[in-house]
């Protein structure tokens, strides 16, 4: 069984930074891309940041020059940093991983952490 755990997240006024984490646990042979996607409410859940194995990111316009996707291998995390934060950050964030177990190569979610920027 694997599970991704997010922390990080909370409220924070506009223009302020938060730092999003996202720890695989259980039986993980290896990591492919991992990222980060959220979901506003009324709205469907959009890609925010992604990063390969290898390191090589990609970014949503929305959040280019604000948000940094990082990933620390030994530890199985992925983060999400996020500076000067704008009310329409406001939103559920989910990170989502790539991962090969026993079974195969599988897609995993985490629970999801609520990120609100507002005055």
């Amino acid at each position: 069984q694997v599970q991704l755990v997010e922390s990080g997240g909370g409220s924070v006024q506009p223009g302020g930074s938060l730092r999003l984490s996202c720890a695989a646990s259980g039986r993980i042979f290896s990591i492919n891309a991992q990222g980060w996607y959220r979901q506003a409410p009324g709205k469907q859940r959009e890609l925010v940041a992604t990063i390969s194995s290898g390191g090589s990111t990609n970014y949503a316009d929305s959040v280019k020059g604000r948000f940094t996707i990082s990933r620390d291998g030994a530890k199985k995390t992925v983060y999400l940093q996020m500076n000067m934060l704008k009310p329409e950050d406001t939103a559920v964030y989910y990170c989502n991983a790539v991962i090969a177990n026993p079974g195969g190569w599988n897609t995993y979610w985490g629970q999801g952490t609520q990120v609100t920027v507002s005055a």
